[in-house]
C-alpha cells in the first residue's frame, strides 16, 4: 500500500522501509553479523501498533536461527547480493516462519517514529487522552534502535502504549504472499515441470535456488497493483451464524435470571455490529462514561454512508449512534429517560432502545414529549423488528438498516405538526 499510494509521503516511507531492511544485510554482509540479526529480532515484534494474529496483541520476536536465514539470503542469493530487495515482503516466499504478521510487524517497526507522530496528531484531534511512556524507536539516520520519551495513549488496564496506523495502508493480508503465490503462480507455471505438488518447505527452497520465479511474481503483482485496496478491518457475520443468534435472543427469557441480560446484550452486540455494517462502523460495546456512572450498551460512528444515516447526522447531530439493549419484560419511562441523558452534543440527539416487547402507549407519548422539548428522537424496537431485520440480512433485497429508517419514519409521524 505505500508503495502503490499516489502520495509522495507514503513512498518516502516505503522506500525507507526498503533501505533500512536491506541495511540489515549490508551489515550482515560486511561481518557485522551479530548486530544484524539483534536488530532484526528486536524489529520482528511492535506490540504498541498490535497487528497480527494474537489475540493479546503482544506476539513472539523471531529467533535467531530465523533471522540468520533472513539475512543469509542477502548471501547466497545473487540478485538480492547485488541489489537487495525492492519488495522485502519476498521473505515469505523464501523463508519458512515468515507469514502476513510478521511483515507488518517488520514495517510497523521500521516506521514507528512516523506512527508516533500520526498517533499524536490523531490523539489531539479526537481528543484521546495522552502519557508520557518510554518506548524502543528504529531511528533512520542512526540507522540503529534507541530509547525515547513520548507521548502516546495507554491501555488503561495495563498501562501498554498504543500506537495508531492510518486504515488506507490496511489489508488483511500483504499484496505479496505465499498463499496467493501458490494458488495463482506456482500451480500455473511451476509445478506443470513437477510430477507431484511440492511441500511448503521445497516450494521455499525452490524459491531460493530459482529467485527469477519470484522476481517473475512480482512483477505480475506490480502490474496488477490497481485491485490492491485496503480491506475493512470488519467482517460480517454468516447469514446461518446470524439466524442461529437471533434465534437464541427469542428464546431469552426477560429479566435478569440465569445471565439473561448479559447473554442478550452480548449477542445483541454481534448481531447489531454485523447486520448494520457498514452504514453504522466501529462498534463500540459498554462505553463507560467519563464520570465512570453511565454506561452506554452499544455505540456507533456514523460514517454518513446512506441516505438516513446523513439524515440523522445533518438534523439531529448524530456524529455517534447510541443504542440502547433491554432485556425486559416492559421498557418504562425511566429508560427513556436514561437514554436521553445520553444524548449530549458528542452523540448528537438521536437513540434507539432495543427491547424484547412493543413498549406501551405511555411510554411511546414520553418519546413524542422529549422529542417537543428538546427535539431529541428516541425510537423503540423490539423482537420482530428484530426477526425482520435478519430477513432483510438473510434475503439482501433490503438493507437492515432501513428497518430502522422505517421505524423512524413511524415515529416521525407520530409528531405533532
Amino acid at each position: 500500500m505505500l508503495w502503490k499510494s499516489p502520495a509522495m509521503q507514503d513512498n518516502a516511507l516505503h522506500t525507507s522501509v526498503i533501505s533500512s531492511f536491506n541495511h540489515l544485510g549490508g551489515l550482515f554482509l560486511k561481518g557485522n553479523e551479530p548486530e544484524a540479526v539483534k536488530m532484526l529480532i528486536e524489529l520482528t515484534e511492535c506490540k504498541e501498533v498490535g497487528l497480527g494474529n494474537s489475540g493479546t496483541r503482544v506476539g513472539k520476536k523471531v529467533g535467531e536461527k530465523i533471522a540468520n536465514e533472513i539475512l543469509n539470503t542477502f548471501k547466497n542469493i545473487p540478485q538480492i547480493k547485488a541489489h537487495g530487495f525492492s519488495h522485502f515482503e519476498e521473505i515469505q516466499l523464501l523463508i519458512d516462519g515468515i507469514s502476513k504478521d510478521r511483515i507488518s510487524d517488520i514495517t510497523s517497526s521500521l516506521i514507528k517514529s512516523f506512527l508516533i507522530d500520526f498517533t499524536i496528531q490523531q490523539s489531539e484531534k479526537f481528543k484521546i487522552p495522552i502519557e508520557k511512556v518510554d518506548i524502543q524507536v528504529y531511528d533512520y539516520k542512526k540507522q540503529k534502535i534507541v530509547s525515547e520519551s513520548v507521548y502516546l495513549p495507554v491501555n488503561p488496564e495495563n498501562k501498554a502504549p498504543i500506537i495508531f496506523t492510518p486504515k488506507r495502508w490496511l489489508r488483511y493480508v500483504p499484496w505479496i504472499n505465499y498463499d496467493d503465490y501458490f494458488d495463482n503462480y506456482y500451480i500455473k507455471d511451476i509445478e506443470k515441470v513437477e510430477a507431484n505438488r511440492l511441500t511448503r518447505s521445497k516450494i521455499l527452497d525452490y524459491n531460493r535456488q530459482n529467485y527469477g520465479q519470484v522476481l517473475a511474481y512480482t512483477s505480475n503483482k506490480e502490474r496488477d497493483i490497481s485491485n490492491c485496496k485496503y480491506d475493512p478491518l470488519f467482517t460480517q457475520i454468516p447469514v446461518l451464524s446470524a439466524k442461529r443468534k437471533t434465534s437464541s435472543i427469542l428464546n431469552l427469557p426477560t429479566g435478569k435470571k440465569d445471565n439473561a441480560d448479559k447473554k442478550y446484550e452480548d449477542l445483541m452486540v454481534q448481531l447489531l455490529a454485523s447486520m448494520l455494517y457498514p452504514h453504522l462502523d466501529f462498534a463500540k460495546e459498554q462505553s463507560r462514561t467519563d464520570s465512570g456512572v453511565h454506561i452506554r450498551d452499544l455505540i456507533f460512528y456514523n460514517n454518513k454512508s446512506h441516505e438516513f444515516t446523513t439524515l440523522l447526522y445533518d438534523k439531529y447531530d448524530s456524529r455517534q449512534l447510541v443504542f440502547e439493549l433491554k432485556n425486559v419484560e416492559e421498557v418504562e419511562t425511566e429508560h427513556i429517560n436514561q437514554l436521553s441523558r445520553y444524548l449530549t452534543e458528542n452523540f448528537g440527539r438521536f437513540g434507539v432502545i432495543f427491547t424484547r416487547k412493543r413498549p406501551p402507549r405511555k411510554v411511546i407519548k414520553n418519546t413524542i414529549d422529549l422529542w417537543s422539548a428538546h427535539r431529541k428522537c428516541i425510537i423503540i424496537m423490539d423482537d420482530t423488528d428484530l426477526q425482520l431485520m435478519t430477513e432483510v440480512f438473510d434475503s439482501k433485497q433490503r438493507l437492515p438498516i432501513e428497518i430502522v429508517k422505517g421505524k423512524f419514519v413511524e415515529f416521525t409521524r407520530l409528531l405533532p405538526s
